[in-house]
């Protein structure tokens, strides 16, 4: 689940011939908003309808929800035959693998093959099995999906097994519509893909987009603010949606390896050039845990992350640049 504990600020003036212009949307089932720096609301309402486009054309590719959709396909088929799909979707597949790999599993696309035996509607009043959980993942392992570069296919070795790409389309998407709007001559804009969020250019004024982080235990909170220059942040949570037995929280976002709910965490969130890395590192570190997932990030270049923790506390990875409160 993307929470949006992310505001982003924006001005909202004229200026030499230029204006703020902004859609909101529901798409993909989440919420959706686009800001672009325009020169008149006709030249506005272009790029936002271009922005809104390219979510509609990328989910009919990649939607495991959409029965016509190529990652459909490739799922109706698990077990059965490899399906050739369009270059596109198989390098967004191939780029997931790697991130499995990157965290040991901890983010899998193949997830979607687990059975749901959680449930974090209120209902659940004891835990499921170690039986129960054992064999909820057994369909479930990024290893199992098995690409074949020349011929551009996808084959899912198991019956039952099933790709989601939520953990990473929707910062894909917001990528494409940044670089799809600069193509098309918008130099200034930010997008929010059900909190995946990326920039690029600069407000009106001259100041960079700006994103507040708000504390998920006091909303009303913000503890700090971050500008976002020709970069995206993403934000996972589970602040909203756990379970608690035993006194131990379990969040609705399961470790793929072992069928338990994350715990220990509250809050991640993940700041990079490209929405799509943030996105599914954010999920990764979730389900790695603090110390483990914060290592990680301290390992890779460009890459920089806040954890809030079930007790409130706050961690930084090492070189973040936080204008604070």
């Amino acid at each position: 689940m993307k929470n949006l504990i992310l505001a982003f600020c924006v001005s909202t003036f004229f200026s030499f011939g230029q204006q703020l212009h902004k859609k909101k949307a529901s798409l993909l089932g989440s919420p959706f908003e686009i800001t672009v720096v325009a020169t008149d609301s006709i030249n506005g309402e272009q790029f936002c309808n271009l922005a809104i486009n390219e979510v509609k054309r990328i989910e009919h590719l990649i939607s495991d929800w959409i029965p016509s959709s190529q990652i459909s396909k490739v799922n109706q088929n698990a077990g059965v035959k490899a399906i050739a799909v369009d270059e596109e979707v198989f390098n967004l597949v191939e780029r997931s693998i790697k991130v499995s790999q990157l965290t040991n599993g901890a983010f899998d696309i193949s997830y979607a093959s687990m059975d749901r035996i959680w449930k974090f509607d209120g209902s659940m009043k004891e835990m499921p099995t170690e039986i129960e959980i054992k064999k909820s993942v057994e369909r479930v392992g990024y290893q199992k999906i098995l690409l074949n570069p020349e011929e551009k296919t996808i084959f899912l070795k198991e019956k039952g097994m099933k790709l989601g790409l939520g953990g990473i389309g929707q910062g894909y998407i917001a990528d494409q519509i940044k670089a799809l709007l600069i193509s098309k001559g918008c130099t200034s804009g930010i997008v929010n893909v059900s909190g995946d969020i990326n920039t690029w250019g600069f407000q009106i004024n001259g100041e960079p987009w700006t994103v507040a982080i708000v504390n998920p235990l006091n909303k009303e909170k913000v503890f700090a603010t971050f500008p976002l220059i020709d970069s995206a942040v993403e934000t996972s949570g589970s602040y909203e949606k756990y379970v608690t037995f035993n006194g131990k929280r379990y969040s609705h976002i399961i470790d793929p390896r072992s069928g338990y709910p994350a715990s220990g965490i509250i809050s991640v969130s993940v700041f990079a050039k490209q929405t799509e890395i943030a996105d599914a590192l954010a999920t990764g570190v979730f389900v790695l845990g603090v110390d483990v997932g914060m290592n990680l990030i301290n390992q890779i270049n460009g890459i920089e992350c806040i954890i809030i923790d079930d007790k409130g506390g706050v961690h930084y990875s090492k070189n973040i640049d936080l204008q604070s409160k």
